[in-house]
């Protein structure tokens, strides 16, 4: 084990493999919902200041995530936006590609599929980039819009999309096109705001998407504003220690590693990297004691807490004084 965030690829990473599985979609909407049944606070939302991208030919990919980007604080132009996520054979952008490109300007991508939590977003105060297909199912015409707001008693939406700002349609109308492109949306937010209609499992993955892109600093803020919501989160917990030694911050890490040892006592995963960690500290005592607590635990793991122990050794060996007598 080279480190607590190579070891993700042999244990964080098998947890995290379970949360990615676990994630469930949203139920399908039906239209004729008699929405005089929800309170009046409900009934309509709007996010203000979001700023307009008027789209070039093909171009509302990118459109749509300047709008988002540049709502969300960063500075950033729908042409510049265009290598990144337009693809020409396709003449449009496609769905990771905006993922992937949010994400490279720090923010959390947080992809979903449903009506309700639509709603849940915008009432929070977050603009939503949606994929609607504006022509026929056999004759698609794809298409990227912003929504800024509803309003179910008058029934519309309001959009910024293509050429026109603030544009209302009718929200039967816009339900169907977006029923087309099966309920897709994305967020894209300030590390450490949670999506109003997350679950625990899905904002980890989404979280996990910071990771890749080494935004250390980004996925920290990310996971401790998870401890808030769901506190002793083991995902949350894990990620967290991970991205602090990644940053190097290894007192970081070991507190949240020893936090999550506290709630997970148990989990070898926790015990391994929590190890690591002390020994990279030189408290070679302490993780000797923790790894060796891991191995008499055993299980699937047990080949990578013998090769932590092994290198805690060899750790020991290079640096005697901190080893002690």
């Amino acid at each position: 084990m080279r480190s607590p965030y190579s070891a993700r690829g042999a244990t964080g990473a098998l947890f995290f493999l379970g949360v990615v599985l676990c994630i469930t979609g949203c139920g399908m909407f039906n239209p004729n919902l008699n929405y005089r049944a929800l309170p009046v606070a409900q009934r309509q939302a709007a996010v203000q200041a979001v700023p307009f991208f008027a789209q070039e030919r093909y171009q509302c990919g990118p459109a749509g995530l300047a709008m988002l980007l540049n709502w969300s604080g960063v500075e950033a132009d729908a042409a510049d936006l265009v290598p990144l996520v337009f693809t020409p054979d396709k003449k449009g952008s496609l769905q990771p590609a905006l993922v992937a490109a949010a994400r490279q300007h720090g923010r959390l991508a947080y992809a979903f599929n449903g009506v309700d939590p639509l709603l849940k977003e915008l009432a929070a105060g977050y603009p939503v980039i949606v994929l609607q297909n504006l022509g026929l199912k056999w004759i698609p015409k794809w298409h990227y819009a912003v929504v800024l707001g509803y309003d179910l008693e008058n029934g519309h939406v309001t959009l910024h999309s293509g050429t026109t700002a603030n544009k209302t349609t009718d929200w039967r109308v816009f339900i169907r096109t977006w029923k087309r492109g099966q309920y897709w949306g994305l967020l894209a937010l300030p590390p450490g705001e949670l999506p109003a209609s997350a679950s625990q499992e899905s904002y980890l993955k989404s979280v996990l998407g910071l990771e890749q892109v080494s935004n250390w600093d980004g996925a920290a803020r990310a996971y401790e504003a998870a401890l808030v919501k769901w506190e002793n989160s083991l995902g949350a917990l894990m990620g967290l220690g991970n991205s602090r030694f990644a940053a190097g911050d290894k007192d970081g890490a070991e507190t949240a590693f020893r936090s999550a040892a506290q709630s997970f006592p148990e989990n070898t995963a926790v015990l391994n990297n929590l190890a690591y960690v002390l020994a990279k500290q030189g408290k070679f005592e302490d993780a000797l004691d923790i790894i060796r607590r891991a191995g008499d635990i055993g299980g699937p793991l047990a080949p990578v807490v013998r090769q932590t122990h092994d290198e805690i050794l060899v750790m020991m060996k290079s640096n005697p004084e901190a080893a002690g007598p």
